[in-house]
């Protein structure tokens, strides 16, 4: 068997983009092994089979059993009107049940059902900053709107809510960190402290690729690279709409939503444009399809996924970890 090298992943969130990410990690995981995985909405599905070791023959299967018309789910099967309904009922037009039960039982499969069936061996060399609450093998992003404040799940559950990390669903997790606003509908959690709910909201509200969540904090040399792909492309781009796939017109509106959009994306956009954080990162060219085109045929889907496996491979072409180490870590070896 050839070596794989270690490393940890981020993948960016981008509705049915995400197809195109399991193209990528298909590829990649040729040649590397995961310790830790993180992602946003999409990307936090494909994280999760990840994390619960799926190998890349049954990611690809995964990817293609999934119904994808059946993620924009129903309340009230009549057309027009049930979405008219929903939105009248909830703050979403789709409840989300299809893909967190999909997700659901891809984990159970594995035996994964809570955060704690993913908790990393104890490690002397990890950075101390990512043990305890944050020493698990899955990351996923959520957005608190009621607090306003950005959620790693599950390094966030004690802090924010007084909940056991280790006790929390992972499917559910999964589930809050795609929630689109206005597409689906939040979810919901309470702090257990002060009996005070929160509202849940798509991570890519606030930081939708998080590429630098595993890298070190206390000052040592990193042990293996944190690569990332992404599926977005920078502004301005084909997705710079606040709500996918709602036109809007020149105005104020247009103007409003640009102000959001650069809110939701210049942090991660600014980051990522870094040459250290740049150079590790596989771009894919997803612009054939719109973030919630769930509706597209199987050629479009097989094309997504193409697409996937060639970035990864021009990627990988060109990446090395010693040369990564000596140019931006200065006096460090690498160690895997």
């Amino acid at each position: 068997m050839a070596h794989l090298e270690r490393a940890d992943l981020v993948l960016q969130g981008g509705g049915v983009k995400g197809i195109a990410l399991a193209g990528a990690v298909t590829v990649m995981m040729k040649t590397h092994r995961f310790a830790r995985v993180a992602g946003t909405s999409a990307g936090a599905i494909l994280a999760g089979l990840l994390a619960a070791g799926y190998d890349g023959d049954e990611i690809r299967a995964a990817m293609l059993d999934l119904n994808y018309r059946r993620v924009p789910d129903r309340r009230w099967p009549i057309p027009y009107l049930g979405s008219a309904v929903d939105l009248m009922m909830s703050d979403g037009l789709h409840p989300g049940d299809y893909i967190r039960e999909w997700i659901g039982n891809r984990l159970t499969d594995r035996k994964v059902e809570k955060f704690a069936d993913l908790r990393l061996p104890d490690d002397p060399e990890a950075d101390p900053e990512l043990t305890d609450d944050k020493g698990f093998r899955l990351v996923v992003t959520a957005t608190d709107i009621t607090r306003g404040r950005a959620l790693r799940l599950p390094w966030d559950y004690r802090s924010a809510f007084g909940l056991d990390p280790a006790e929390q669903s992972v499917a559910d997790a999964i589930r809050m960190s795609m929630s689109i606003p206005v597409f689906f509908e939040p979810c919901k959690l309470v702090d257990q402290r002060t009996g005070k709910a929160s509202t849940i909201v798509d991570g890519g509200v606030l930081s939708n690729f998080p590429l630098e969540v595993f890298d070190r904090q206390d000052g040592r040399c990193p042990r293996w690279p944190t690569l990332g792909i992404g599926v977005i492309p920078d502004l301005p781009g084909p997705d710079g709409t606040l709500i996918p796939g709602l036109p809007i017109p020149p105005g104020p509106l247009r103007l409003l939503s640009a102000v959001a959009v650069t809110a939701m994306l210049g942090h991660d956009q600014t980051y990522l444009a870094q040459p250290q954080n740049a150079v590790r990162l596989t771009r894919i060219d997803t612009n054939a399809v719109g973030i919630v085109s769930f509706g597209i045929d199987e050629a479009a889907r097989e094309s997504l996924f193409r697409n996937g496996v060639s970035a990864a491979e021009a990627f990988l072409s060109g990446w090395n970890w010693s040369d990564y180490l000596a140019r931006y870590y200065p006096g460090c070896v690498p160690s895997v």
